[in-house]
């Protein structure tokens, strides 16, 4: 058992070397401009290690973010039973905002803020997360039909807007910051933002999902 956590953490460790590797060559030259040898040979590792941890050179950017991928489907599983789906993720994202997440977009930490302007600025990285962003949609799809029982074509729509929502204040976030005011500084307008943001969705989404509840403002 001792030899299993020790390959896990080891398996760990050469990721992360990896990853932080890649991260600060991409920041110092951009990210075109480094290959993957030179990453390979930053991280002390070859390149046929380096594919084994990551497929393609977007993934040493992008799986930064790979527990994220799947997680509004996991809120939306995971939630109490009293706890409607939108809830969940609306309570979730706020939640998110408050500690700083980088995946919201508040967060100005040096290396994040190295990861948002490659994934801002760079074409190759902008089009990956846009298939990591539909895999997520995908993924909340099924959840909100496995779970609620909302049928599939409403429950794809639905799914479309929350990862929409979550990715417009993530970059209105993310742009607040990169024009160099602090993450505790615009924390507060970020939170409002959500909460406007998800009450929005709400209002449009409850009268397919949830359809005997009132919808915002008309009691």
């Amino acid at each position: 058992m001792a030899s299993v956590g020790l390959r896990v953490r080891k398996k760990q460790q050469t990721w992360g070397a990896i990853s932080d590797a890649a991260l600060r060559l991409f920041g110092e030259r951009g990210f075109d401009a480094v290959s993957i040898t030179e990453v390979a040979e930053a991280a002390n590792v070859s390149r046929r290690t380096l594919f084994a941890y990551f497929p393609t050179k977007e993934d040493l950017i992008v799986q930064r973010f790979a527990d994220h991928e799947d997680e509004a489907s996991r809120v939306v599983r995971q939630r109490p039973a009293n706890v409607d789906a939108l809830t969940a993720l609306r309570d979730h994202f706020l939640d998110g905002v408050s500690r700083h997440d980088p995946f919201t977009g508040c967060n100005d930490l040096p290396q994040v803020l190295v990861l948002y302007r490659l994934l801002l600025g760079t074409h190759s990285l902008a089009s990956r997360m846009l298939d990591f962003l539909a895999s997520g949609e995908r993924a909340l799809t099924q959840a909100l039909v496995e779970q609620d029982g909302t049928d599939y074509a409403t429950a794809r729509l639905v799914a479309a807007q929350v990862i929409a929502v979550q990715r417009t204040l993530a970059e209105a976030n993310y742009r607040s910051i990169a024009e160099g005011r602090p993450a505790d500084e615009i924390e507060p307008e970020a939170l409002a933002a959500a909460a406007l943001g998800f009450d929005l969705l709400r209002d449009g989404a409850a009268r397919v999902l949830h359809p005997s509840r009132p919808v915002l403002g008309r009691q």
